[in-house]
């Protein structure tokens, strides 16, 4: 029989950060799968390394170590995995690898090594765990849509589209900028209606970098799991229509990570539409699909309201690592000892102005 289990930590400490392992697998054997490490400042690599080796074992290897992309948050502590773990392979996304493609897209003229040099001081985590990961004889493997990860399937980004986010990054001296850190503002609530969204995917949007986000999709024990890292609505979009293109029906996931600890500005109703179906005409006591929100305890700022409610409309059960340190969503499992049930978030009846 196939399972799987999935465990999110609290990562950061003030900020959020994202660290993920799973193990899936049946009769046969098992699969290891990292996702992110969160903040080396917070140790949060050594945490899941713990988990693996606490609940995984016997563990003689991590199969698959994924930076979903370049964010302190996601990469820094992923290097206490690369650095101390027997691993397979480690998939990232390195832009100086494409450097004669990224050449003519700038329109400061550099020179190749000059180029190479720039994008290395500019992803600094990325050049670390490639660093690792060569001392160490782990082999490094692009992850662009279509690649095959273990019982994932990369949906999103294209290796082109990859490209153009690298050279409009904030991190990177183009001209042309998308809306990237904007200034933090005082978020009042307002009452809000059954149905009432007040999500920013659309009209703001998220950083380039967060739009590098690998996407990765798989249906294991009969359940469709979306992993998105801090997509945008741009990457959920692609990774959507690639999905669908391929054959998986949708709107109807089982597992759906909350991109961005939460963040209203990486969702939009017409997006969740698409993956997650239309809103409900009213609340269900039960929910039709789980929700995991990667947020710390002592982040004000996610999971926001916004994102809950146009989350649960949808039927969506939301379950945060805020103020837990650790969850885990089992299938054909049985409950770790000690451990116990969550019930999930209540409906919040305002929302961000």
């Amino acid at each position: 029989m196939e399972f799987y289990e999935i465990d999110f930590i609290e990562a950061g400490e003030k900020k959020s950060g994202d660290a993920i392992a799973l193990r899936y697998g049946g009769p046969n054997g098992q699969t290891i799968h990292v996702v992110d490490g969160g903040y080396a400042s917070c140790n949060d690599g050594q945490k899941l390394i713990d988990i693996i080796n606490a609940h995984y074992a016997p563990v003689s290897k991590i199969d698959h170590v994924i930076l979903t992309h370049p964010d302190t948050d996601h990469a820094s502590g992923l290097k206490t995995v690369v650095e101390t773990c027997n691993i397979d392979i480690l998939w990232m996304n390195r832009p100086w690898v494409y450097v004669d493609k990224l050449l003519p897209m700038f329109e400061y003229k550099y020179t190749r090594d000059g180029l190479i040099q720039r994008l290395k001081k500019d992803f600094p985590h990325v050049v670390g765990l490639e660093d690792i990961a060569i001392r160490r004889n782990i082999p490094i493997r692009e992850a662009f849509q279509g690649a095959v990860i273990g019982s994932f399937f990369v949906l999103a980004p294209t290796q082109a589209r990859y490209l153009e986010l690298v050279v409009s990054s904030d991190k990177t001296p183009a001209v042309v900028r998308g809306l990237l850190d904007l200034p933090q503002q005082i978020v009042r609530s307002i009452k809000g209606l059954w149905g009432e969204e007040n999500l920013k995917g659309n009209t703001e949007g998220t950083s380039r970098q967060n739009e590098m986000s690998i996407v990765q999709y798989a249906q294991i024990a009969g359940d469709k799991i979306l992993l998105t890292g801090d997509a945008g609505v741009e990457t959920l979009e692609e990774a959507y229509q690639y999905a669908k293109n391929s054959g998986v029906v949708l709107p109807g996931l089982n597992l759906f990570q909350a991109p961005h600890h939460g963040g209203r500005r990486n969702l939009s109703s017409e997006i969740l539409d698409k993956w997650l179906g239309p809103k409900l005409p009213t609340k269900i006591t039960a929910p039709a699909f789980w929700v995991a929100v990667s947020a710390n305890g002592f982040d004000d700022d996610h999971p926001r309201k916004a994102v809950r409610r146009a989350l649960m409309h949808r039927g969506g059960g939301v379950l945060s690592t805020k103020g837990r340190k650790h969850i885990c969503w089992p299938k054909n499992k049985p409950l770790r000892p000690g451990w116990s049930a969550l019930s999930h978030e209540d409906y919040p009846e305002d929302t961000e102005e």
